[in-house]
């Protein structure tokens, strides 16, 4: 565990607790030098006094206010120290309220607060279950670093966190970065919840520095004399995304595993319960506005094929006709087979004839 960074006392009503401030939170951020590229020497950043050029050291470096003026009026570490506020010395509990009431832009970095010896132990458990009871937080005021800091107090795994607060007016307003009037539909909103219920709740605890560890292998293999290793490149975005309500579904579908092929222009979809009732949104293009088409089309050409099949019976009816034109054919074909015979006939009608006149002329000779 790190050195204390400040030691005091918290103070509530008539209670006194010792305590010493340590730091809850480390850095594990890599720090770079500058240097010179020409010799690679280190570049420093040094003191120096603007009247006579020289370097100085941290014992002849003073701390001083200067004045609109231009005069410059030295205050010395003593005099911080005598300066008459009761909590020069104290983290003193002004009230204790909810945490929820607490914005959480005005919580600045925490500290653990170690009990000071025995003495400190019972009141310092005493305030930590007093807390833990009526799940609130201690709003306290402390003086540190030259100045008066507004405090919160919470317990974190059986130890009292102290957390630097933001003073109200330290706070700029947002009010400048309100965007004007947008409107936003019912369905826009529904997608929007349903996305946020899908994606998975991770714990913070979960994360880690990605861009630390890949810049501690850059260090490792430079300093191996062997080549960093290559940047991943990114997956290409697919299509473009059209509008908002196609960015929340398609954000849906990949949540869900059901990601979308590379180089298809986002579609608009209505959410799942009322998909049924209303068909796909226009403005569709690309593949999906072909399929939308040939559904179309498909859904035209049925009362035709339908109508194909009203025709059928039809067919059938002639096909039954069929026999009927083929017994008159073969009426026709019977004709054909007699006319011989009458055709036979025909000359004997004219020996017959020819038989009367010669009886006719017989008669007339014997006359």
């Amino acid at each position: 565990m790190p050195r204390p960074v400040w030691s005091g006392a918290i103070t509530f009503g008539l209670v006194t607790i010792p305590v010493k401030v340590m730091p809850a939170t480390e850095n594990h951020s890599i720090s770079f030098h500058q240097y010179h590229r020409t010799d690679m020497a280190r570049v420093r950043v040094k003191k120096v006094c603007e009247t006579d050029g020289r370097t100085l050291s941290v014992d002849e470096i003073g701390r001083g206010f200067q004045t609109p003026d231009g005069d410059t009026i030295e205050i010395t570490e003593d005099e911080l120290d005598a300066i008459p506020l009761p909590t020069a010395k104290a983290i003193e509990i002004s009230g204790f309220v909810p945490a929820a009431s607490i914005d959480p832009i005005r919580i600045g970095e925490g500290y653990y607060l170690e009990g000071a010896g025995q003495v400190a132990a019972k009141p310092y458990v005493l305030l930590r279950k007093a807390l833990e009871r009526n799940a609130k937080v201690a709003v306290a005021k402390f003086a540190w670093h030259g100045r008066e800091r507004l405090g919160l107090l919470r317990v974190k795994d059986d130890v009292l966190v102290l957390h630097a607060m933001k003073w109200p007016d330290e706070v700029r307003s947002p009010d400048a970065l309100v965007p004007g009037d947008v409107e936003v539909g019912e369905r826009e909103i529904e997608a929007a919840v349903t996305l946020v219920d899908s994606m998975p709740a991770t714990e913070p605890s979960a994360f880690k520095d990605e861009y630390r560890e890949a810049l501690e292998q850059v260090i490792a293999a430079k300093s191996s004399g062997t080549a960093p290793p290559e940047a991943v490149p990114d997956e290409e975005p697919g299509g473009e995304v059209l509008d908002l309500m196609s960015a929340l579904r398609q954000s849906l579908e990949r949540t869900r595993g059901e990601e979308a092929p590379a180089g298809r222009e986002a579609t608009v979809h209505e959410l799942p319960r009322r998909s049924a009732r209303r068909g796909s949104a226009k403005g569709a293009t690309g593949d999906g506005a072909a399929r939308g088409t040939s559904k179309k089309a498909a859904a035209k050409k049925a009362p035709a094929k339908k109508a194909a099949a009203k025709k059928a019976p039809a067919k059938k009816a002639a096909a039954e006709k069929a026999p009927a034109k083929k017994s008159g054919a073969a009426k026709g074909a019977a004709k054909k087979a007699r006319s011989p015979a009458s055709t036979a006939k025909k000359p004997a009608k004219k020996s017959a004839s020819a038989s009367t006149t010669k009886r006719n002329t017989r008669t007339d000779k014997s006359a």
